[in-house]
């Protein structure tokens, strides 16, 4: 297992670090105009304050806090790459490419969201940039990641797929299946485990035996690298330095992104299980927040920087504004996109 830290030459990486930013920006946005949503508060934004119930409803899983990781591996990915996501995936479908207002109308259940208003939060996907989904199901998306690399490498692309998932998840089934098929068949895939250090409302250290992720990866003959997720940069050098090997043919390899929820397991989970101590030893490590400062401190112009957070704002906004004003699904909808039983009638 190794250990990557930010690259030690800030000015030469400025403008990389200005993409990272300005991603981390848009999603940090997105979710927190999400999460204000679906509490019913939406003036902020540019819509009418109101008693009416939440434009958001059903679950919401924030990745608040984690920014830096999304951001590091999706600007390392091409548009032709594929992605595979967790149900908590916003960040990744925006950093993947995905359009945000598209995303908001899925959230509010308009006909034009990207699963026709049907999918919600945890169901978004977008095969137009690669992205394959979101998925309620945790490790989920691991065997599904290690069958879009299977069928890549069957059909002679010279395409990768990167597959994120929580700490949770190898402690499941699907993580030691995906990660052995992978190696075993050489697959062009990039395990990225975003480690925030609880799944749901559990602390996963005391349910995971032996050293972690990265160490069962390697006992797979699979390279891992750990990486300080909170740290763009580092992420995007060690995304970069193990995406090469990955398309190169020497078959798959995993990033361990070590990082922290900022919110509870859902938007109205109050997160109380957790150490008020700890919460705030991770604020002050704010992924978003240490990416400004390292901008302003390698020579960025504040109003650069600054811009980066206006303009993504202005685009939630108007992101928020579409979705609110878009259609609801006809009613017959409910009857497209399933299962045909045979007979047409319910049973």
């Amino acid at each position: 297992m190794n250990l990557v830290s930010r690259p030690s030459r800030p000015g030469i990486r400025v403008h990389r670090l200005l993409d990272l930013y300005r991603l981390m920006c848009r999603i940090r946005c997105f979710e927190e105009a999400a999460e204000e949503a679906s509490m019913g508060g939406v003036a902020a934004w540019g819509l009418a304050a109101s008693d009416k119930p939440a434009l958001v409803r059903g679950p919401l899983h924030l990745s608040i806090g984690q920014e830096a990781v999304a951001a590091g591996v999706c600007l390392n990915l091409r548009r032709e790459d594929l992605l595979t996501s967790t149900h908590r995936g916003h960040g990744h479908t925006l950093a993947k490419g995905a359009s945000a207002e598209r995303m908001m109308c899925e959230l509010f259940g308009r006909a034009t969201g990207y699963n026709r208003g049907k999918g919600g939060s945890m169901h978004i996907a977008d095969f137009s940039v690669g992205m394959l989904g979101a998925n309620g199901v945790v490790a989920a998306g691991i065997p599904i990641a290690t069958g879009a690399a299977h069928a890549l490498k069957l059909r002679g692309l010279p395409h990768v797929v990167a597959c994120f998932f929580g700490d949770g998840a190898a402690n499941r089934g699907p993580f030691l299946e995906g990660l052995n098929w992978a190696r075993v068949y050489e697959l062009p895939v990039l395990f990225v485990c975003e480690d925030n250090r609880i799944s749901a409302t559990t602390p996963t250290g005391p349910m995971t035996a032996g050293a972690g992720v990265a160490a069962r990866a390697e006992a797979m003959d699979i390279p891992a690298l750990t990486v300080d997720g909170n740290d763009a940069e580092a992420v995007d050098v060690a995304v970069a330095q193990l995406l090469a090997d990955v398309r190169a043919g020497r078959g798959p390899r995993l990033l361990h992104a070590v990082t922290y929820r900022f919110k509870g397991h859902v938007s109205v989970d109050p997160g109380t299980y957790r150490d008020p101590a700890e919460v705030q030893a991770a604020l002050a490590r704010d992924p978003v927040r240490l990416a400004r400062e390292r901008l302003l401190a390698a020579g960025a112009g504040a109003h650069v920087v600054d811009r980066a957070m206006q303009d993504a704002e202005a685009e939630i906004q108007a992101a928020m504004a579409a979705a609110a004003a878009a259609p609801w699904p006809e009613p017959a909808a409910a009857y497209e996109d399933i299962m045909n039983t045979g007979a047409g009638v319910w049973r």
